[in-house]
C-alpha cells in the first residue's frame, strides 16, 4: 500500500492518491467529510477556514460507494483559488505578484530556496502549508475505515494547549466527549486554554501544544525487531513527524521514562485463563518495534505556528536587508485541527503495516486473515 499527495496552498485542489487498497470496501462517504469538517474546526482558527468547506471528491478507484481494488484518487478543491488564479495558474499567471521575500523564521521559506533555487518564497511556501493536510485526512479517512472494518479504532484529544494543560486521564470511550471547541475533555482547562489563545491573538502571538492519540483493536505482531525499517514505534515516529509543525513524539510514558528505575518503568507480564496480560501499559503499546496486544498511546508536541501577525525579525532575501517577516493568513492556534490530522497519519501508516503482513487482494479474506491472529 502506498500513498502519496500533490497540491498547493492557493491551487486548483490537493489531490491524493491510495495504491494497494483492496476491493470490496465499503466506504462511507459522508464520513469522510465529516474528518474534514473537524480538521476545520478549532478556536483559534483564521480566516481561511471562512473561505474553504472541504469536501472530497472520489476521482477514482470506487464504484457505487465500494473500493475496485484499483489505486483510489482523491481531490479536495480549494475555494479560494478563484482569488488567487491571477497569481497561481499553473497555465500562465503573474508570478512577480505576491511575491514572498521577507523569509520567515520557523517556516520552510529560506532553506527551501536555497535548496531549489529562486528568489520567490512563495514556490515553497504553498506546498510546505499545512493545508496540504487536508488531503491527508480526505485519504486518511479511507484507510481508517479499512482498520475499522477489521476492528481497529483510533481516537485522540488535546492535552495541552501552550501552558494550559488538561491533566485527566481517560479512558479510550472518555476520549468521545472531548470538546468541539478545543478538543480537550477538561472542560475548565479548556476555558482556561481559550483565554490563553486570546491573549495570544490579541498580542499578534501564536501557540502550539500536544496530542494524545489511542488506537485500540491491532492485535500483536504488527511491525518487526528484524530491521529497524520495520520498527513500528519508527514508522509511526516517522508519520506523526511528517506532519507540518510537529517536533516532538512520545509512546506510553515516553520522555517521563528516563528519569525511573527500570523496576518502575517496564509492564510486568502475567498468565490467565485468557492469555498473556499486562496490568500497566507504560509502553504504551509497543515493544520490540512491534505492537504487543495492549492500546497504542502516543503524544505529538505542535510548535507555535510560524506565521506571525506582528512578524519576527529576519533578512529579505533578495536584498539581504533587515526586514519584518511577511505575513500570510494564518492561525493563532491549529492544535485541534493539527489532533485530527495526526490521526489520520496514524490511520495510513498503520493501513499500510496492516497491509504488508496480511496482503490480500480483497477485503472478506483480509478480514478472516486478521481474526486468525494472536491478540
Amino acid at each position: 500500500m502506498r500513498v502519496t499527495t500533490a497540491g498547493e496552498s492557493h491551487g486548483k485542489a490537493l489531490v491524493s492518491i491510495i495504491e494497494g487498497i483492496p476491493a470490496g470496501l465499503k466506504l462511507d462517504l459522508a464520513e469522510i467529510d465529516r474528518q474534514l469538517k473537524l480538521r476545520q474546526g478549532g478556536y483559534g482558527r483564521g480566516a481561511r477556514q471562512k473561505l474553504e468547506s472541504d469536501r472530497a471528491e472520489i476521482l477514482a478507484g470506487v464504484r457505487g460507494g465500494v473500493t475496485l481494488g484499483s489505486p483510489v484518487a482523491l481531490a479536495v478543491y480549494n475555494s479560494d483559488y478563484e482569488n488567487w488564479k491571477a497569481y497561481m495558474a499553473p497555465e500562465g499567471c503573474d508570478t512577480d505578484a505576491r511575491k514572498v521575500t521577507r523569509v520567515r523564521p520557523g517556516h520552510a521559506d529560506l532553506t527551501g530556496l536555497k535548496k531549489f533555487g529562486g528568489e520567490d518564497a512563495r514556490n515553497i511556501l504553498e506546498r510546505a502549508s499545512a493545508r496540504e493536510t487536508a488531503v491527508r485526512v480526505a485519504a486518511g479517512s479511507v484507510l481508517r475505515q479499512y482498520l475499522f472494518a477489521l476492528g481497529v479504532e483510533i481516537a485522540g484529544y488535546v492535552k495541552r494547549v501552550g501552558t494550559v494543560e488538561d491533566a485527566g486521564s481517560y479512558s479510550f470511550d472518555e476520549l468521545k466527549n472531548k470538546s468541539g471547541v478545543l478538543g480537550m475533555v477538561d472542560r475548565e482547562a479548556e476555558a482556561r486554554a481559550v483565554k490563553f489563545i486570546e491573549e495570544c491573538k490579541a498580542s499578534g502571538d501564536t501557540c502550539g501544544g500536544v496530542a494524545e492519540l489511542r488506537v485500540r483493536g491491532l492485535k500483536s505482531g504488527f511491525g518487526s525487531c528484524m530491521t529497524y525499517a520495520e520498527k513500528l514505534d519508527a514508522r509511526l515516529a516517522f508519520a506523526l513527524m511528517s506532519v507540518q509543525a510537529i517536533k516532538g513524539v512520545e509512546f506510553g510514558e515516553g520522555f517521563a521514562l528516563g528519569a525511573k528505575k527500570g523496576s518502575e518503568a517496564h509492564d510486568e507480564i502475567f498468565y490467565t485463563a485468557g492469555g498473556f496480560v499486562r496490568k500497566t501499559n507504560r509502553a504504551g503499546g509497543i515493544e520490540g518495534g512491534m505492537s504487543n496486544g495492549e492500546e497504542l498511546v502516543l503524544r505529538a508536541v505542535m510548535k507555535p505556528i510560524p506565521t506571525l501577525m506582528r512578524g519576527l525579525n529576519t533578512v529579505d532575501y533578495v536584498t539581504k536587508e533587515p526586514a519584518r517577516a511577511d505575513t500570510e493568513r494564518s492561525d493563532a492556534c491549529a492544535i485541534l485541527a493539527c489532533e485530527v490530522v495526526l490521526e489520520s497519519a496514524i490511520a495510513t501508516e498503520l493501513a499500510m503495516a496492516v497491509s504488508e503482513r496480511l496482503g490480500g487482494d480483497k477485503m472478506d479474506e483480509i478480514i478472516s486473515r486478521y481474526g486468525r491472529l494472536p491478540a
